[in-house]
C-alpha cells in the first residue's frame, strides 16, 4: 500500500513538473509567447514597397500573367491600403520607384524569370539598396508619388553628372583629375555663396545645359543670424556635382538664389558661370530669366512681393588651374 501511494505521489509530481514546464516555456510551436516574439521581429524588420507611379509603367507590367492588377487606380488604392496596414503594425516602410525597363534588365542579367512575384520582390530589394526611395510617414499616395518621382530625378541627375565628370580624365598639362578639380571648385563656390547670402531660408537652383539634357539641381538651406548654413549633405553633394559639370565643360550654366526672411519680401539673385567662377547678373537679367517661360520663351508675370536683384560678389578667388 505504501509503495502504491509513493508511486502515485511520484506520478503526480512528474505531472506537476511537466505542467510547470509547459507554463514557463510554452509548447514548441504556436504558443502565445513565440507568436509575440515573431510579431516583435516582424515590426523590427523594415519593408520596401515598389511602386508603379504612372499608367505607362503599370501597362508595361500587365503583360506578366503573375501580375494581379488590371486597373492602375485600383492598384494605387491597394498599395496605399498596404502601406497603412504595415504602419499600423509598427513596421518601418520605404517606397521605391519600380521601373519596368530596369526590371527587365535586372532579370536578364540575373538569369531570373521576370514573370514571377519572387523576381519582382528581388528587384524591389535591389532598388531599395541602390535606388531612389522615400520613407512612408502616413502621407496620401497622391502626395507620395511626386516626392518619389522628384527623388528619382535627383538621383538620375546626380549619377549622370558624376559619369560626365568621371569621363573627363586628366589634364594633359598638369596630370590633375579634371572632374575632381571641377568638383572641388564647385564646392568652394557653393560654400562662398552660402556664406555671403547671409541669414534666411535659401532656395538655390543650378541649371546646366549639356549635349543630351538640361541638368537641374536644387538645394534648400537655412541660416540663422549666427552660425553656418544648415543643409542636407546629399542635396549639397548633388548641387555641387551639377555645378562642377558647368565648371569643367565651361558651359552656359547659371545659379539662381531665392531668399526668404521674416517681415521682408523674397529676394531673387542670379549668376552665370564664367571662367570657373560665378559672375553676377544684373537685376534686369535676373528679372528676364525668372519671368520668361523656359519652354516657350513667352513672358511670365512677375510674382507679387518678390524683389529681383542683381547677383552679389561672393568673393571666391579665381581657380589656380583652370582647365
Amino acid at each position: 500500500m505504501a509503495q502504491t501511494d509513493n508511486t502515485k505521489r511520484n506520478d503526480q509530481h512528474k505531472a506537476t513538473l511537466k505542467a510547470a514546464h509547459r507554463k514557463k516555456h510554452g509548447r514548441r510551436h504556436g504558443t502565445p509567447h513565440t507568436t509575440t516574439l515573431r510579431r516583435t521581429l516582424r515590426r523590427e524588420a523594415p519593408s520596401t514597397v515598389g511602386l508603379l507611379v504612372d499608367a505607362q509603367d503599370f501597362a508595361a507590367m500587365r503583360r506578366y500573367g503573375t501580375f494581379p492588377f488590371d486597373d492602375h487606380t485600383v492598384y494605387l488604392q491597394q498599395v496605399e491600403a498596404l502601406l497603412k496596414a504595415l504602419t499600423a503594425q509598427g513596421v518601418h516602410i520605404t517606397v521605391a520607384l519600380f521601373d519596368p525597363e530596369d526590371f527587365v534588365e535586372f532579370c536578364a542579367e540575373s538569369g531570373l524569370d521576370a514573370d514571377t512575384g519572387a523576381s519582382r520582390s528581388r528587384f524591389t530589394a535591389e532598388i531599395a539598396a541602390a535606388g531612389a526611395t522615400v520613407a512612408y510617414t502616413g502621407q496620401g499616395i497622391d502626395d507620395l508619388i511626386p516626392v518619389l518621382v522628384s527623388r528619382a530625378v535627383r538621383q538620375a541627375t546626380w549619377e549622370y553628372a558624376t559619369l560626365l565628370l568621371a569621363d573627363l580624365g586628366t589634364c594633359a598639362d598638369c596630370g590633375q583629375d579634371i572632374g575632381r578639380a571641377a568638383f572641388d571648385r564647385a564646392s568652394h563656390l557653393l560654400m562662398r555663396l552660402l556664406e555671403t547670402a547671409g541669414p534666411g531660408t535659401h532656395h538655390l537652383v543650378c541649371s546646366v545645359p549639356t549635349d543630351n539634357d538640361q541638368l537641374l539641381a536644387v538645394l534648400h538651406t537655412h541660416r540663422d543670424s549666427t552660425g553656418p548654413a544648415r543643409l542636407d549633405s546629399a542635396e549639397g553633394a548633388e548641387f555641387a556635382t551639377v555645378l562642377a559639370v558647368a565648371v569643367a565643360l565651361e558651359s552656359r550654366g547659371g545659379v539662381v538664389l531665392r531668399t526668404s526672411a521674416p517681415d521682408s519680401p523674397d529676394r531673387v539673385h542670379g549668376w552665370r558661370l564664367a571662367h570657373g567662377g560665378l559672375a553676377p547678373l544684373t537685376a534686369g537679367e535676373v528679372f528676364n530669366a525668372y519671368c520668361t517661360d523656359a519652354d516657350t520663351g513667352e513672358p511670365v508675370s512677375p510674382e507679387s512681393g518678390v524683389e529681383y536683384c542683381a547677383g552679389f560678389d561672393i568673393g571666391a578667388e579665381p581657380p589656380e588651374n583652370h582647365h
